[in-house]
């Protein structure tokens, strides 16, 4: 334990003066106060943190000097060494930019910032050439064992820091940069370093990578061999649990103590609440007159859907209000062919319409209850280069399939850009099942729980308001919440987690840290 001086801050003080002769002065100036901070029944002297990009620090697309400076495990061990705890090494990317190499070859992009070039603010990775090479392997052992893009069952994986299984997808470039060897496990090289307190903080990624990619990933659930999963795959359950069960074993086989976090509800993150489902806006001067035109050629297209019994897929933009997004819904049954055949019977000549089959066999306008991803602001109402050439490819005339290859307009948002709700329950199912594992282990344990996913339900849906009035929330660049990414936590962000840790850990172990202070932290890097 250790001791500081504390010094009593006074809020919100009032001098009132009846006159400019009259000023009124605090005779009694406040002496610092002696305050002992202990760990309680905890031993904070070698604090291991595992995880993944949450863990590392990443922000704003990347990982960078900066992030993880303010990530939750650097400001936990600063509180850690008020009573007891020792160094906290950090595997340092070389530079501010976040970008890396490859044998030379640009591997991993900059960071995002805020860039007013274009008149408004949009987020923009950083100029220069980022100086952290992948294979200038970092000697020691560090405390802070967070690697971006991790699952759950990577932790164990021998090789996942080999460098020379990089570029093929085998390694994690993360990972390849400070791995003890070329077969070390993340969870070994944690363990070996003996922890007398960690905290583990995993499976985001388990269900993260396939709601990013809009659901195009497969959902493994009844998979027990995770070998056999693609990178934006859902992770079963069962093996989440029994990988869960065993990292606990492992981190907790020499006495050590520590926290556990669980997985907060990704749809309520800015990356799926950004976007609206429809921003189509009337008054736009380069979508607006062109409604009737579009209203007119796909009357055609909603008579045949009236007479096949699935109206509801009709599409007609409106010129009063922003109108939905038209997009390409694979849990719908496929009604190419029957469009197609209808066409044909009204009169259409069979290449065209085999192009209206092809386009709207499982297409629909968006709705409330779709979330489209953050990355499709870039593609919306843009020309689809592949789909233009693919039109082209089956007949079309380059004007006329230039008018049917425009995103969410003419040709249907592919699946990549759009979580529907029969992927969103995918993701929820998975999402509670891990959740439910590790509370039900926390306990088993006897750890210290962080209901991560309850507090940022909050500042997704209230907010959280700190000590200056201001409040955190989880709107895109002003919110403070979040980085520019949309997924990870801005520095704020990092240390309103930190906040709710310091809390759990302090009520499992009779510890008294202090905490950290938000406003002590940026809401968005401004460079």
């Amino acid at each position: 334990m250790k001791k500081i001086p504390l010094i009593l801050a006074i809020f919100g003080l009032l001098i009132i003066s009846c006159s400019d002769d009259d000023p009124v002065v605090d005779p009694t100036p406040t002496d610092p106060v002696e305050v002992t901070y202990t760990s309680g029944s905890a031993d904070f002297s070698n604090y291991v943190a595992v995880g993944n990009s949450l863990t590392a620090g990443y922000s704003d697309a990347a990982l960078f000097i900066d992030g993880q400076t303010n990530s939750f495990p650097t400001m936990l061990a600063s509180n850690f060494a008020l009573a007891g705890g020792g160094d906290f090494n950090i595997p340092f990317m070389a530079d501010n930019l976040g970008g890396a190499t490859l044998g030379g070859t640009p591997l991993l992009g900059n960071r995002l910032i805020l860039s007013f070039a274009s008149g408004s603010p949009t987020p923009t990775p950083v100029s220069g050439t980022g100086s952290t090479e992948i294979t200038n392997t970092l000697s020691g052992t560090f405390n802070n064992m967070g690697v971006p893009g991790a699952k759950s069952f990577h932790l164990g994986a021998p090789g996942y820091g080999n460098a020379a299984g990089v570029e093929a997808g085998l390694a994690n470039p993360y990972f390849a940069r400070f791995a003890s060897s070329a077969t070390a496990t993340i969870i070994g090289d944690a363990v070996a370093q003996n922890p007398t307190f960690f905290s583990l903080w995993i499976g985001n990624n388990d269900i993260l990578s396939y709601a990013t990619g809009g659901g195009v990933g497969v959902d493994q659930t009844g998979n027990l061999d995770p070998s056999t999963y693609g990178g934006s795959d859902i992770t079963d359950p069962n093996v989440f649990a029994n990988v869960y069960d065993g990292l606990l074993q492992a981190l907790t086989a020499q006495g050590a103590n520590g926290v556990v976090a669980n997985i907060p509800d990704i749809t309520t993150i800015p990356y799926f609440t950004t976007v609206p489902h429809n921003p189509l806006d009337p008054t736009n001067p380069d979508f607006g007159p062109q409604i009737p035109t579009l209203n007119a050629t796909f009357a055609q297209l909603n008579g045949v859907f009236e007479y096949l019994g699935v109206p509801e897929r009709a599409i007609e933009f409106s010129t009063t209000s922003a109108s939905s997004l038209v997009i390409r819904d694979d849990s719908l049954t496929d009604l190419s062919a029957q469009i197609t055949q209808v066409l044909m019977g009204g009169g259409l000549d069979a290449g065209t319409a085999g192009v209206y089959g092809y386009l709207y066999g499982q297409a629909r306008m968006a709705n409330e209850d779709d979330l489209i991803v953050f990355p499709s602001q870039t593609v919306i109402a843009k020309l689809n280069e592949e789909a233009f050439a693919t039109l082209q490819n089956l007949g079309l005339p380059a004007a006329n399939a230039g008018q049917l290859a425009i995103n969410g307009i003419t040709y249907p948002m592919d699946d990549k850009w759009v979580l529907t709700p029969a992927e969103q329950m995918s993701v929820a199912t998975a999402h509670a099942a891990y959740n439910q594992t590790i509370e039900t282990l926390a306990t088993q344990y006897d750890l210290a729980f962080v209901d991560v996913n309850a507090f940022l339900t909050t500042i997704a849906n209230e907010g959280i308001q700190l000590d200056d009035g201001s409040t955190v929330t989880a709107t895109y660049a002003t919110g403070g919440g979040f980085s520019l990414d949309g997924v990870h936590p801005s520095p704020r962000g990092y240390a309103l987690l930190t906040v709710l840790f310091v809390k759990s850990i302090n009520e499992k172990y009779g510890s008294n840290l202090p905490g950290v202070n938000p406003l002590n932290y940026k809401g968005l890097y401004i460079n």
